[in-house]
């Protein structure tokens, strides 16, 4: 992933809030994806109030380890088109 780019949930997308996070159904091709990590979730849906995905890492303060899952995790979801880059 692009960390000097914009990223925000695919508006295909939507986020329902489950005990273990939350499942994303994107409408465009019926797919699920379940956000088992409520700091995932929390992080996703604040991805758009940031410049690039850098800025938004860095808000979130997230230790070394944490980061790196964190951004595995970001890039599992672009794989699958729940996060888009922002235009």
């Amino acid at each position: 992933m692009d960390l000097d780019i914009a990223y925000r949930l695919n508006p295909l997308v939507a986020l329902r809030p489950e005990s273990f996070g939350a499942l994303a159904y994107h409408a465009g091709n019926r797919e699920l994806s379940y956000l088992t990590c409520p700091e995932l979730v929390r992080f996703v849906r604040a991805l758009a109030m940031h410049g690039s995905l850098r800025d938004a890492l860095d808000a979130a303060e997230l230790g070394g380890t944490r980061r790196a899952r964190i951004l595995a995790a970001l890039e599992a979801l672009a794989d699958t088109g729940v996060i888009v880059a922002d235009p």
